[in-house]
């Protein structure tokens, strides 16, 4: 089961419950020496952004990284940076500029556009966004996760370091995405490992939008690129079991438009 909620206008996929007890449908699956199962992990590791008040410790956050470090990247490069935001006064200055993109965000969705794709008309774009300060405004009256981003337990800022990316689509005449793949898996990683600590938490993109005044108040300099914002805490409701379209669906054999490859959902 996952639940669906509507956040000004746009539908978000929460893909988190309450925890059902041991045995049932979606529950957390356990080996004998309290390890997660993978294929469990996989499939109950969604974007989490309500968390209760409990702290999580450096020692638990150090675990975290430690197990993430190991994902793939080009050349085994390890492109990425990390920085652990706890001063209250840096957070609530991530959490300002995370807002700007994220009013943007919901701006553009309202008006039935996915945000910033590549084959969005420029022109629809510019005209959604000037509902903007009409969504912040009715954001002050109900704020959600993003106007309490500074308050997560753990706020990780993630860069890229562009001069130790591999990018073969670098000169294409579309948008630039190979790149991605040296350090976003990294980010899903985290979150993973997360998972078996009994964390949860969401891969963030919205400050990308403010990346040169996010790069100044925490020193990143020359080749090192914002990718992300990551939020981590004790969900307040354990995820289960996740809603995801079936593999057949998105696979098909020999060709874009051959017979689909049979799979579950």
């Amino acid at each position: 089961m996952c639940l669906d909620f509507q956040v000004t206008g746009l539908v978000v996929d929460q893909c988190a419950i309450a925890a059902p007890p041991a045995g049932c449908p979606g529950a957390p699956v356990r080996r004998e020496d309290g390890l997660m199962e993978l294929t469990d992990a996989l499939r109950s590791t969604g974007a989490i952004r309500e968390f209760t008040d409990a702290p999580v410790t450096d020692d638990v956050l150090a675990r975290v990284l430690d197990n993430a470090r190991f994902a793939p990247s080009g050349g085994n490069a390890q492109s990425w940076r990390v920085v652990v935001v706890k001063d209250a006064g840096i957070r609530a200055k991530i959490r300002d500029l995370y807002l700007t993109g994220w009013y943007e965000y919901l701006a553009q969705s309202r008006a039935h556009l996915r945000p910033w794709s590549p084959v969005n008309d420029r022109a629809e774009e510019s005209e959604a966004i000037h509902a903007v300060p009409d969504i912040a405004e009715a954001a002050r009256t109900a704020p959600g996760f993003a106007e309490h981003l500074d308050q997560a337990p753990v706020l990780l800022v993630l860069f890229a370091d562009l001069a130790a990316l591999a990018t073969p689509d670098r000169d294409f005449d579309r948008y630039s995405f190979a790149g991605g793949a040296s350090v976003y898996p990294f980010a899903w990683s985290i979150l993973l490992a997360g998972r078996e600590e009994g964390l949860g938490g969401v891969i963030t993109t919205m400050a990308i939008r403010e990346e040169p005044a996010v790069n100044a108040l925490l020193g990143a300099t020359g080749s090192l690129a914002l990718a992300g914002v990551i939020a981590l805490g004790h969900p307040v409701h354990q995820p289960t079991k996740l809603r995801r379209a079936a593999v057949a669906s998105f696979t098909t054999v020999d060709s874009i438009d051959g017979a689909p490859l049979g799979g579950g959902g």
